[in-house]
């Protein structure tokens, strides 16, 4: 019953429990609405554009199809508020820079005392996903994969810790979603000062941390991608928004047309299979012979 329990309040595994990284963000989104009540600050001009009766606007991220520069940004700015709003420093030996730095410069001791800025993170981040041309929904995956390692090994992603961690969840995740997977020694042409071998052994702990449970449900992947679409939201990373056009009209029009097709044969299936089970289980009765 316990294990139950902790199954269901886990985010990476549980479609309904919350995610850990919007938890932590709403402390700052709460102080920041706060300051500006009290400093009567002005929201500014309202960058946000809303539908007509003429116009449609949409953006161009969805939930299969996520735009690849915004979720970067939303997964970063989630890792931001990980490290800032970290209970503790609790670390492992495996994922610590300074005992497997992953550059041969000397990195200052005064470098790990100061939690790293968001666009830090996401120079980092995306300079990976660029060299190695991967999706968007690897950086879904990616922040499932580290919100499960916390969660699972009882760690803290804190400066010491967080590029060795963030690198581990981006290698198993493009393993295990994107179809042509990116080797560790694709990764050492990346980052040129980290050897083979400390990313095979990185790799090993993580899987083990994580129990070799790297499954993530279709409802988990959905409820986190909804989720950095709130988190953006309350942080002001606006979506592209664009005018809906007569082709993009057409084509969402022929998807959904598509999709309605496919759920009537999906009804007439399960309709023939409830048949043929009742047929199945019908009771012939016949008289008795009594002799």
């Amino acid at each position: 019953m316990p294990e139950d329990l902790a199954l269901e309040s886990n985010p990476s595994d549980h479609p309904r429990a919350s995610t850990i990284f919007l938890s932590k963000s709403q402390t700052d989104v709460r102080e920041k609405r706060k300051s500006n009540h009290l400093n009567h600050v002005s929201p500014g001009q309202l960058t946000k554009k809303y539908s007509s009766c003429s116009t449609i606007f949409l953006d161009d991220s969805t939930v299969s199809q996520p735009n690849l520069r915004t979720t970067i940004k939303c997964v970063t700015l989630a890792i931001y508020y990980h490290i800032k709003n970290r209970d503790a420093n609790r670390s492992l030996d495996i994922f610590d820079e300074r005992s497997h730095p992953l550059t041969r410069e000397k990195v200052p001791e005064e470098y790990f005392r100061h939690d790293p800025e968001h666009k830090f993170i996401y120079r980092f981040v995306r300079t990976l996903f660029s060299a190695a041309q991967l999706t968007a929904e690897c950086a879904i995956v990616t922040l499932v994969y580290l919100e499960r390692l916390l969660t699972y090994a009882e760690i803290d992603i804190c400066p010491t810790n967080w590029k060795r961690i963030v690198l581990g969840a981006i290698l198993l995740a493009s393993k295990v979603w994107d179809d042509q997977a990116v080797w560790n020694v694709d990764y050492c042409q990346i980052l040129k000062d980290i050897t083979v071998e400390d990313m095979n052994e990185m790799e090993r702990h993580f899987l083990e941390l994580l129990q070799f449970n790297i499954n993530v449900p279709a409802s988990v992947y959905a409820k986190y991608y909804f989720d950095l679409r709130s988190l953006a939201d309350d942080n002001n990373l606006n979506f592209l928004f664009a005018p809906l056009s007569k082709e993009r009209a057409q084509n969402l029009e022929a998807i959904s047309r598509l999709c309605e097709d496919k759920y009537k044969d999906l009804c007439r299936a399960a309709m023939r299979r409830s048949l043929s089970a009742d047929n199945f289980i019908v009771i012939h009765r016949s008289n008795a012979i009594l002799s």
